[in-house]
């Protein structure tokens, strides 16, 4: 048996864009961390990055395999639950979303319960609000999930509140509204816009805004992101829905003209149509404030800046 202390975070999907920032997190606070992904999207540099750092450890596993979830999660404090196949995978494949998304993550959480941890923080998301009926967008407003990507997001927020009032496990569930950051794949839906239009401007090459550019979203860092959920894992607060954005909307068009300026370059915005899933978006993050004592720290022009700096470093 390990003489080792330190609190042991499993963090499912911990070897994706999110998951390996978090890991960071987690072991700048003293956590060990047990990232537990099936390596479908990992972002290799920075696993081996944190495979060399002390209580960090990756274990190949799928969230949809129960005696697979048993061996990874067993000995573990914390669950921090990521892992889950993106919008528009279910838009294509709802079969596989569902099963990802939904009883991957009821096995996740009873495997989690009895194997013994103390917390599960459950990655949600803003989607469940579909189109707001106003802004900003509240934890108690109405919420209309779109896809099957949203509905799985909001049947786990009932799954886990079922599991905490049976078993008696808190928990807390984060609903994560558009995170953008370094490593960041370019399959995610309206974040993934940031990627790809530096990626563009850094190429020469116009931005492309797929709508009226009208559209508006709630950007938050995922550094930001990582710092709530670590937070979320010692609030006192427990059996709670909270929002985790920047509380602040910006239109594409918007995203669009602020990268152009920090790239410096000298382009035009190219409007092609296209149908949207949710036109607005804007956190009202009072509760994560509240409870979890989080605000975001890194502005949007901050974050674009040293995004832009670390594409064009890494190429």
């Amino acid at each position: 048996m390990s003489s080792d202390s330190r609190p042991i975070v499993a963090v499912t999907g911990g070897g994706g864009f999110f998951g390996t920032h978090l890991a960071r997190d987690l072991l700048n606070r003293g956590y060990r961390v047990r990232a537990v992904d099936n390596m479908f999207r990992p972002v290799r540099h920075a696993i081996d990055e944190l495979l060399e750092r002390d209580g960090f450890e990756l274990v190949e596993g799928d969230v949809r395999y129960r005696d697979a979830l048993a061996r990874s999660l067993d000995g573990a404090d914390f669950l921090v639950h990521l892992a889950a196949l993106s919008i528009n995978k279910s838009v294509v494949d709802q079969a596989e979303s569902l099963e990802v998304n939904l009883l991957g993550s009821q096995r996740t959480f009873e495997t989690a319960i009895d194997v013994g941890v103390q917390r599960i923080i459950f990655a949600s998301s803003a989607s469940v609000y579909g189109e707001p009926t106003k802004l900003p967008m509240h934890e108690d407003d109405p919420l209309h999930p779109a896809t099957p990507y949203c509905l799985s997001k909001l049947a786990a927020e009932h799954l886990l509140g079922f599991y905490g009032r049976e078993r008696g496990t808190p928990w807390i569930a984060l609903r994560y509204f558009n995170v953008y950051g370094p490593d960041q794949k370019v399959q995610a839906y309206y974040t993934s816009v940031v990627l790809t239009f530096i990626r563009r401007l850094l190429a020469g090459e116009a931005p492309v805004i797929q709508g009226s550019g009208d559209q508006a979203m709630d950007f938050v860092h995922v550094k930001d992101l990582a710092r709530a959920t670590a937070d979320a894992l010692v609030s006192k607060e427990t059996d709670q829905v909270i929002n985790i954005g920047s509380g602040v909307s910006t239109s594409i068009a918007e995203l669009a003209a602020l990268l152009i300026e920090i790239v410096g370059a000298d382009v035009q915005v190219v409007f092609e149509p296209r149908d949207t899933y949710v036109s607005r978006r804007q956190a009202d993050i009072s509760r994560a404030k509240q409870l979890l004592g989080w605000s975001p720290e890194i502005s949007l022009r901050e974050g674009l800046i040293d995004l832009v700096q670390y594409v064009r470093s890494t190429g």
